[in-house]
């Protein structure tokens, strides 16, 4: 091929390059029509399943027509009167409720922890009309009537109990999370019994585990409180 067969070939074909890429086939423009189709409906499906998990449970369900009934429904519920730290509460509440979630979820006194959660450890221990109860065992509607004390109460015009002091300055409390149970029990032993011996603490203080094993420590700020020297 001579020069100018070659250069009027290479204009040729630059001019129909030219030509085919600004007018298209009906094939080529069917084929964009479906890519954008495929992308709208791309993101269309996605949002629907965005929407779709962001769908409460029962809705889905329901919509799939599968009509459950809630979690909870019809619950027996109870009015009852309750003081608490000196604060009397008329509420109504489920009959399955512990006192220990009634005080944490409904009044706003997390002090009494769960620990164990079946009448065991002590770390819920309250006072119930002065007598120490594992309120993770005991029913809100069986307080109905009467006085709770709980470890937010032993503070009184913003100071510690005597109680309170004596655990800080002899080291009982070490993480604390079983201390509040501790300290009701103490405090029902020193109502009852203001100058007790170190095995009457002892004794009273069984159904409190501590977690850390600092038992001598604990028994000894009762002692202190008491001022009987451990005799």
């Amino acid at each position: 091929m001579n020069n100018s067969r070659r250069s009027g070939f290479m204009k040729q074909k630059r001019k129909n390059h030219g030509h085919s890429s600004s007018k298209k086939t009906a094939s080529d423009q069917q084929q964009e029509g479906n890519d954008v189709t495929r992308r709208e409906f791309l993101g269309g499906t996605g949002a629907t399943l965005v929407a779709a998990n962001t769908l409460p449970l029962r809705a889905q369900e329901t919509r799939e027509g599968v009509d459950i009934e809630p979690e909870v429904a019809d619950v027996p519920r109870t009015a009852i009167s309750i003081t608490v730290n000196g604060t009397e509460h008329r509420t109504e509440v489920e009959d399955r409720w512990t006192l220990n979630e009634f005080l944490r979820d409904h009044v706003g006194l997390t002090g009494s922890k769960i620990g164990c959660n079946r009448g065991e450890c002590g770390a819920c221990t309250v006072l119930m009309d002065g007598a120490p109860v594992y309120s993770c065992s005991t029913l809100a509607v069986w307080a109905d009537g009467h006085e709770i004390l709980t470890v937010e109460g032993l503070e009184e015009d913003g100071e510690l109990s005597t109680l309170q002091q004596a655990f800080m300055e002899h080291n009982a409390p070490q993480c604390g999370f079983c201390t509040p149970g501790q300290l009701m029990s103490a405090t029902a032993l020193l109502e009852n019994n203001p100058q007790p011996t170190a095995d009457e603490v002892r004794h009273a203080l069984a159904g409190n585990l501590c977690r850390c094993s600092n038992y001598n420590a604990i028994v000894e700020a009762v002692i202190a409180t008491a001022g009987t020297g451990g005799a």
